[in-house]
């Protein structure tokens, strides 16, 4: 029996036991754009939930494959719409889980301090060897930065140029290692607190891509899982909205 001077002690202890004993795991496939700010949610859920998020990352069009051969993925967190409308029409999803949590921004990004212009113009200029691009076919990421070139009408001038990343996280890799003197990433992979945090940067606006909007789901594995649906929740709060949109994300 607790004295009344552990009575509290006890009383959160036996909190934490009641909490533990409802707390799930739920495997979570992560578009690799997203690996900071998703990071940073898990941490938060956790701490608010008791649920254990399990993270996988990488890029949306290699998951979509696993995921079709039997991957144990719970739940989707995709870098475009497309890839989760899919697996929905294919009957791969919880009914009615899908929704867009983040609405991505493409950058044109160096590690060097002064060589990407606030307009981008340096594409035009060349002085440059290797510039870095996620593969169209798989990243969502990528085909924006096709979109950009066409429109500048520099694809074919620049294509000789392409690094090109498996995806978006493989991409910012080859800037940040020197092995592509810039490219284009994910605005959230060199933004954190709102600021771009190093080297130098060109925001491409919005209108010069379709929108890059980034659907999660959740997958017909998790549909019966507490935690998957919680994950689900809490990325629609205010908590995990206030981190996204830090990041550079928009809804």
């Amino acid at each position: 029996m607790c004295r009344a001077r552990t009575r509290l002690a006890c009383l959160a202890s036996g909190l934490l036991t009641t909490f533990a004993a409802h707390a799930d795991d739920v495997s979570v496939a992560v578009a690799a754009n997203f690996t900071a700010p998703m990071n940073a949610i898990a941490a938060e859920f956790a701490r608010d939930t008791g649920h254990q998020a399990k993270l996988s990352f990488g890029s949306s069009g290699k998951f979509y494959a696993q995921i079709r051969n039997g991957a144990p993925f719970q739940v989707f967190l995709s870098a475009d719409d497309e890839t989760p409308a899919r697996l929905e029409q294919e009957g791969a999803t919880a009914p009615g889980s899908r929704f867009t949590y983040a609405i991505g921004s493409l950058v044109l990004w160096s590690s060097a301090p002064n060589l990407v212009d606030a307009r981008g113009e340096v594409l035009r200029r060349g002085g440059f060897d290797k510039l870095a691009i996620a593969n169209p076919k798989l990243a969502p990421y990528g085909r924006a930065a096709v979109e950009v070139l066409t429109a500048m009408n520099l694809l074919d001038a620049v294509s000789g140029k392409f690094v090109q990343g498996e995806n978006i996280g493989q991409t910012h890799q080859f800037v940040m290692s020197g092995n592509a003197d810039l490219g284009f990433v994910a605005l959230s992979q060199v933004m954190k607190d709102g600021k771009v945090t190093g080297g130098s940067a060109w925001i491409v606006p919005d209108t010069m891509h379709a929108p890059i909007r980034q659907d999660a789901v959740v997958l017909t594995s998790g549909k019966d899982n507490p935690a998957a649906a919680a994950l689900m929740n809490y990325l629609k709060g205010d908590k995990a909205r206030a981190i996204i949109k830090s990041y550079g994300y928009r809804f």
